[in-house]
């Protein structure tokens, strides 16, 4: 299958959104310290997050990784078939994106990026671009548009969560 839009990779570049699609930014702070990152990070890219949040995930692979197909499944119903098109794994940031794929709701591109800055805060960062591809997300207009900044922001709350609660408790 072939991804559903041009731009693929296009939320790697901070601030970019093609013409004709919408775009969303939401940064959330997890904490801080070099442990923070790390339990993020590894949550971001193992699925984890999703997970937590609900989000039914049937991914080709364990890990995040480019290639790997994603079908996101939301409210038990809804799928969302993706494919992850880049990845980043470095000392202070690591995340991925992943573009949708036939079926989707919405066309486009997400990205999920943990980033440890100079002061040691943890930030999540939800970045995309997209536009309807169904009928209902057409037909759901701006409530479509809320939801996702909710689940946009609903990513940052539990992977705060997630990366500082106390694994041995």
């Amino acid at each position: 299958m072939s991804f559903t839009y041009d731009d693929v990779g296009a939320t790697r570049e901070p601030g970019h959104c093609p013409p004709g699609f919408r775009p969303l930014h939401v940064r959330t702070r997890l904490g801080e310290g070099e442990q923070v990152f790390r339990r993020a990070a590894e949550a971001v890219l193992t699925w984890e997050m999703h997970r937590a949040m609900g989000v039914g995930i049937d991914a080709s692979a364990e890990r995040a990784a480019p290639g790997v197909d994603v079908t996101v499944t939301l409210a038990g119903m809804i799928k969302a078939p993706c494919r992850v098109v880049w990845t980043l794994e470095e000392p202070r940031r690591a995340g991925w994106a992943y573009g949708t794929l036939p079926g989707h709701p919405e066309c486009g591109e997400e990205s999920f990026v943990v980033d440890r800055t100079g002061d040691g805060t943890v930030w999540l960062t939800v970045t995309a671009f997209s536009r309807p591809a169904k009928w209902y997300a057409k037909a759901g207009g701006p409530a479509t548009r809320g939801f996702q900044h909710a689940y946009a922001r609903r990513c940052g709350t539990v992977l705060r969560r997630l990366s500082t609660e106390n694994p041995d408790a």
